[in-house]
């Protein structure tokens, strides 16, 4: 028989960044069952492989079910691949474009190599979705559809938007909220995890959970991680995201672009430091005892370490100090990402500085840049530079920029 922590343990881990728990009572309730009876709870999280990569958004939901484990419970890391035909309507104001079979299952694929960076691969369950609604027929279909009325599907928040913009709804999509309630019928979970965007999927398993004779599942809800921009959700599309697969260096450099404001959220949602501690090092920081960047290149290491091991996130570390702070530029920088492309000279690993200064934001025409260049008003790591082709030894690349008293760091790949 299996022995969990006291319940008030669990749930100052479990409670940690969550943005609502339906109910917290009931948690606590299935805990102490859990207790009781030595039965580890079912808890599950769906991701649909949409796209080949993740970025540390989706890593939110999969520390929280780390979380879970770690206290012993039995986790589940559901692959919507049948979901994904369907394509899940949330946040969007048009219908998601389908992806074929085969992308799904490539994408799947590298789903599965990445999230146990994560979670222990040994004491996780990896399920996919089409194994029971693949199965379920048309009349079966038929009649879980038959447990929801189109006014309640119309209740939705961006349905609702779409239907009084009277922009198309496709019926399918519809649908996608009752498979996603069915998946945790199929799994008899006890909790199911998801962003705040998600809650009316996710009350739908509740609902279904009903109908079938179970216990309704409490739902767990976390925030939605902003980007480096610190405004939008995280994402590829927009350009703000921090990919898992990066490399060290632009992993790190990217965290230490982020604002000092951002910095705390991203410490509760993406370590596994207590909220105690989150609360402490934040207490430090505003009575003056410990610079904010000193805080924020901590943070860089410890995500960095997580997926790249300790060796790789010290020496990465050690490089941005010496780059950086060792040059007399120890102010917290704006970092900006810029696409090689956009700035690359005739020769590899070149950079055309004009462009680069616009891309930056510095100067606002390539005349002016070139005027400001010829005026020796612009430093390169420190150094005052006259040409405007710039050599870097390696890409990617962070290069500290200088035009007058404005200075930033480009972050070029």
């Amino acid at each position: 028989m299996s022995t969990f922590l006291p319940v008030d343990e669990q749930m100052d881990l479990l409670q940690k960044g969550a943005a609502e728990i339906i109910r917290v009572s009931d948690l606590r309730e299935r805990l102490e069952e859990s207790r009781k009876t030595g039965r580890p709870l079912r808890i599950k999280a769906g991701f649909d492989p949409t796209a080949p990569d993740l970025h540390l958004g989706h890593t939110v939901l999969m520390r929280k079910l780390s979380h879970f484990q770690q206290l012993g419970h039995t986790v589940i890391f559901l692959v919507g691949d049948f979901t994904s035909l369907i394509g899940d309507p949330t946040g969007r104001n048009v219908t998601r474009k389908p992806l074929t079979r085969e992308q799904i299952d490539a994408n799947a694929e590298t789903y599965k190599a990445q999230v146990f960076k994560i979670l222990d691969e040994k004491l996780t369950e990896v399920r996919y979705n089409s194994e029971w609604l693949g199965k379920l027929g048309y009349e079966e279909t038929i009649r879980l559809t038959a447990h929801f009325t189109v006014s309640q599907m119309l209740e939705r928040d961006d349905f609702s938007k779409r239907f009084q913009a009277e922009q198309p709804i496709s019926l399918h999509e519809l649908l996608y909220p009752v498979m996603q309630g069915y998946d945790s019928v199929a799994l008899e979970c006890d909790v199911e995890l998801g962003g705040t965007d998600q809650k009316f999927n996710l009350l739908c398993g509740r609902e279904l959970q009903r109908h079938y004779g179970q216990k309704p599942q409490i739902v767990l809800m976390t925030p939605i991680l902003e980007g480096l921009d610190g405004v939008q959700k995280m994402s590829k599309s927009l350009g703000n995201a921090i990919g898992i697969n990066e490399p060290p260096a632009e992993m790190y450099g990217k965290l230490m672009s982020i604002s000092d404001d951002l910095m705390w959220k991203y410490w509760v949602l993406l370590t596994d430091l207590k909220q105690s501690e989150v609360d402490a090092l934040h207490a430090e920081v505003s009575a003056g005892k410990l610079h904010p960047m000193e805080v924020k290149k901590r943070l860089a290491r410890t995500i960095t370490t997580g997926f790249h091991g300790e060796a790789a996130a010290l020496s990465t570390d050690e490089n941005w100090a010496r780059m950086f702070q060792q040059k007399g530029q120890s102010e917290d920088l704006e970092m900006v990402p810029v696409a090689y492309a956009d700035v690359a000279g005739p020769e590899p690993n070149q950079i055309r500085l004009p462009k680069l200064l616009v891309q930056m934001g510095l100067a606002a025409s390539g005349a002016e840049a070139n005027r400001k260049i010829t005026e020796k008003a612009v430093k390169v790591d420190g150094e005052v530079v006259t040409a405007a082709l710039l050599s870097v030894p390696a890409l990617p690349a962070q290069v500290s920029v200088r035009l007058g008293k404005r200075a930033k760091v480009a972050l070029i790949e």
